[in-house]
């Protein structure tokens, strides 16, 4: 007889593990909260383009998104961080132009941008600004590098780390210009932006979300901006390239990604969520307010590129002789 309830609790106990575990299987994307890594503090142009996206995003997957920043190593940190997350599609890495001069600029890094990640999409692109304090006494592109000339290493100008697109701007304008300069690295652009409204630092070519509200508000001037035309937020700001650069041009993009092996149906539904974010007129008025420009587009697309960048900034790096190690 004991033995038959040891055999009945047996089958009991398989079949009462089976109605515990079978709902668990069966729960479809998303069953909890979605992180979004941002590798940058809070403040800088990464972080508010997550923000805007991410914010969104619960009214179309019906999950909550917390955004995490995780600032280093020019973001390089938060990439490694979400390359050892497991490919389930709640951890979401939002990069920026930076990831992809990144695998040029380190010799070692922690994780491969293409071989680790999968692109969502291609969220936006901006224009750099070339900005001074006031207390600086040039209003021109040539005025700055007149300046730079007289004074050889002596402007400095920071940028959200070595590598960062406010340091390709730098070291483009540096060699274009045969001038030199000194870069003072920042963990963000919002720290940035903070040190030059305080005159710790004399300029900088910062991405237009977290400088924008200051050139508004006459805190800092706007001297050109880094796009091969002009801003439509700033149209009276003329390029580097016409202001006495020619040839000069580069942008700072943000996008998300997960990692590698993330089945694709959650792969395509982030992709479908983050697009109808991007055509959403209140999300659309506000990234146009600092100066983005929407891109969007399927995960082949944002692959390519990904890949045609990395491929852009890599001759950058060459031929400026930018790395970090």
């Amino acid at each position: 007889m004991n033995a038959r309830i040891q055999f009945a609790a047996a089958v009991l106990s398989v079949f009462a593990g089976a109605t515990v575990t079978t709902p668990v299987l069966a729960q479809k994307y998303p069953a909890k909260p979605i992180r979004f890594i941002v590798g940058y503090a809070p403040g800088g142009g990464t972080d508010v383009m997550a923000r805007a996206v991410s914010s969104k995003l619960p009214e179309f997957l019906g999950q909550q998104v917390l955004v995490e920043n995780r600032p280093g190593a020019n973001a390089n940190l938060a990439a490694e961080f979400a390359s050892e997350q497991p490919a389930d599609g709640y951890t979401v890495l939002f990069i920026s132009a930076s990831h992809a001069m990144s695998k040029s600029v380190y010799s070692r890094l922690g994780y491969d941008i293409e071989r680790d990640f999968t692109p969502i999409t291609i969220v936006s692109e901006v224009s750099n600004v070339m900005a001074v304090h006031p207390s600086l006494p040039v209003r021109t592109v040539k005025d700055v590098i007149a300046l730079a000339r007289s004074k050889p290493g002596q402007i400095t100008y920071g940028t959200s780390g070595v590598g960062s697109p406010e340091h390709f701007a730098g070291e483009m304008l540096k060699n274009m210009a045969h001038i030199d300069m000194l870069a003072v690295p920042y963990r963000g652009g919002g720290p940035l932006a903070i040190d030059l409204l305080a005159g710790h630092v004399m300029m900088s070519f910062s991405t237009m979300p977290p400088i924008i509200p200051h050139i508004r508000a006459n805190r800092v001037r706007a001297i050109a901006v880094t796009m091969a035309k002009r801003a439509a937020v700033l149209p009276d700001v003329p390029t580097i390239a016409e202001a006495g650069v020619p040839g000069y041009a580069m942008s700072t993009w943000y996008g998300c990604v997960v990692r590698t092996g993330t089945p694709p149906e959650i792969v395509n539904r982030l992709n479908a969520a983050v697009l109808k974010i991007l055509a959403m007129t209140d999300v659309r008025d506000r990234l146009a307010n600092l100066g983005a420009e929407i891109v969007g587009g399927n995960i082949q697309d944002s692959a390519a590129f990904l890949k045609a960048e990395i491929a852009k900034y890599a001759k950058v790096a060459k031929a400026s002789n930018i790395h970090a190690d």
